[in-house]
């Protein structure tokens, strides 16, 4: 293809979910609600952790993390995305489509990262408890926060580059909610054979491994459980790991199905609903779960909220 036709377009049209304008307005006040409760749920478990000095361990070191991505994650996408709800040119600037896909995939790997080094975090506290405050000391941690924040962004940094470099020629309409890797790529008027390399190669660091690695801590909490004599024992070590193994499911699975093989990869339709699942049902979800089937951060619930409680009486009483 000549260079004459190899021209790169001023910005992109994003086809969203729907053209038809009801329902496009329902699914505006249906995400915005979701979207509030996501910011709101993730800054409180924030809040929460920083409040109480009981949670000021390993764990809720990484959910601190794992929530600040998820409420940065869900604001890279969702609030574009409902604007486009009640606009009628659903434009989207060239840079600002790359900065999307930018701060998307990063904080997509860094979340990735983030529960390997939580899996590891649970396999130290079940199966060597005895040693895990040596263990898990403030400078691991605090490296492997960094590494997850690092790989993800320089991967995400990689991605963004060799994506915009693609000649899109006229083609400027992107069949996504979001400019996401792959939807962005199809755009492209020249062969992306190297494109998909560099997407199946960033799938198996940022997902396999990390994948592989989450899998071989729970093969040996399952072997550590069931050598526990007592059910109450058993069941005990079961719930410290089940909050982080059910967020575990929720976030690999659909990302696998979706980047593994993007050639013969899930049809558009299913690619907006996993973007639509990773936006707002998993960040939504996510404190929900760790205070759901968490005794010690329910505890500090409801030890917050006795305060508050007290708080207003005294306030009432003046």
């Amino acid at each position: 293809m000549g260079t004459d036709n190899q021209t790169w377009v001023k910005e992109l049209i994003l086809l969203g979910l729907s053209r038809d304008w009801d329902t496009q307005v329902s699914l505006f006040v249906l995400f915005l609600v979701m979207y509030l409760v996501t910011v709101l749920g993730n800054f409180l478990i924030i809040l929460l952790i920083r409040l109480d000095s009981r949670l000021h361990t390993p764990m809720y070191f990484f959910l601190t993390n794992l929530s600040l991505v998820d409420v940065s994650y869900a604001s890279s996408i969702v609030p574009q995305m409902l604007v486009h709800f009640l606009a009628e040119e659903k434009a989207i600037p060239f840079v600002s489509c790359a900065a999307q896909l930018f701060f998307s995939l990063g904080l997509g790997g860094i979340e990735f990262v983030l529960l390997a080094a939580m899996a590891y975090d649970r396999y130290v506290a079940v199966c060597d408890p005895l040693r895990y405050s040596v263990i898990m000391h403030g400078g691991l941690c605090t490296r492997l926060a960094i590494t997850a924040w690092v790989s993800g962004s320089v991967n995400s940094l990689v991605q963004t580059t060799i994506t915009f470099q693609l000649p899109m020629c006229s083609n400027k309409f992107i069949d996504h909610i979001s400019c996401e890797l792959l939807a962005v790529v199809r755009l492209a008027c020249v062969n992306t054979s190297s494109n998909d390399i560099a997407i199946m190669v960033s799938s198996i660091v940022l997902l396999m491994i990390p994948l592989c690695l989450v899998l071989l801590s729970y093969v040996k909490i399952i072997a550590t459980i069931l050598e526990i004599r007592t059910s109450e024992g058993r069941m005990k070590a079961f719930y410290t790991c089940a909050s982080h193994l059910t967020v575990v499911v929720l976030c690999y699975g659909m990302a696998i199905v979706t980047y593994i093989q993007p050639r013969s990869g899930p049809s558009v339709l299913r690619e907006k609903l996993v973007s639509l699942f990773y936006a707002i049902l998993t960040p939504m979800l996510n404190p929900m779960i760790y205070s759901l089937r968490n005794k010690e951060v329910k505890g500090a619930w409801y030890k917050l909220l006795g305060q508050l409680s007290g708080l207003t009486s005294k306030l009432a009483t003046w």
